[in-house]
């Protein structure tokens, strides 16, 4: 599992010096190790001894059902991709990410956005334009609204979007992208983490 953490960071630094999204600062800037956010354990011997990043969270679908990081026991791998309704490529690579999220068996993986300007509690209408985003985009699978849990979990750190995050069953952050991708290279990061994980 380590050696798949270092190829991932590895992978994740290139992808995220390339990549584009709407927010401040250079992507290389803002490529951070996962561990500098939330809570963390520590595992291993005093050799080898790390600390490993456990999300929790509790919050609100567009939908308005409750949702909780129980929800990612179901699956091998999440997929967390944190946008936003005013940007462009969060909005155009949406349609990729619902086919993505579609092509795959929910116990190997699964996808769920984070609508990062839409705060639980906020208006309906400001709601409404989110699921109209989401219904558009062909986006299907569950989006939170912020709240203090997962602004305090996640998205607290989080400079521009889209930014992703790929998380364990076990809620084990692996490490996160900063900006959009194409189908295929998001598909090469998920097959290969899977590929990792068995």
């Amino acid at each position: 599992m380590i050696h798949a953490k270092k190829i991932l960071l590895a992978v994740l630094f290139v992808m995220a010096v390339l990549a584009t999204g709407c927010g401040k600062g250079n992507a290389a800037e803002n490529v951070n190790n996962s561990e500098t956010i939330g809570t963390t354990e520590t595992t291993g011997t005093a050799e080898t001894e790390q600390e490993t990043y456990i999300l929790t969270f509790e919050a609100t679908t567009t939908d308005g059902e409750t949702l909780t990081s129980d929800c990612l026991s179901e699956s091998k791998l999440t997929m967390i991709n944190v946008w936003a309704t005013y940007c462009n490529p969060c909005l155009d690579e949406m349609p990729d990410l619902g086919e993505i999220a579609a092509s795959y068996d929910k116990a190997e993986f699964q996808m769920l956005g984070i609508v990062s300007d839409v705060m639980e509690g906020d208006s309906p209408e400001n709601v409404e334009y989110a699921k109209e985003l989401i219904t558009q985009t062909n986006a299907n699978y569950p989006h939170l609204l912020l709240n203090q849990s997962l602004y305090s979990n996640l998205v607290g750190g989080v400079e521009a979007v889209p930014t992703t995050f790929f998380v364990t069953k076990d809620g084990e952050m692996l490490g996160y992208v900063l900006g959009a991708q194409s189908k295929e290279g998001w598909e090469e990061i998920i097959n290969g983490l899977l590929a990792e994980m068995e």
